[in-house]
């Protein structure tokens, strides 16, 4: 099973990883203001969340390799300027 390593210190809470996620694997706490993996084990290892976060709060271990298909370049190349 794909293993996910949220950095705490390093979130930010903007919450880009809980919109990016196709199978809804994260969540907001508001009381930390942080994200939080609520549904590991949904986590099909797309790696967007990942590739998006703009603090490089999220790492994965334990996961094969395949073509991302939720992965969009030109979308994230668009959201660079605000990261």
């Amino acid at each position: 099973m794909v293993e996910i390593k949220l950095h705490e210190e390093a979130c930010r809470g903007c919450r880009m990883c809980v919109d990016i996620c196709p199978t809804k694997v994260f969540a907001f706490d508001e009381e930390k203001r942080l994200c939080v993996t609520e549904h590991q084990e949904d986590c099909i290892a797309c790696l967007s969340c990942a590739y998006l976060c703009p603090s490089g709060a999220l790492t994965h271990d334990d996961y094969h390799v395949v073509k991302n298909f939720y992965r969009d370049l030109a979308f994230c190349a668009k959201m660079e300027k605000f990261i």
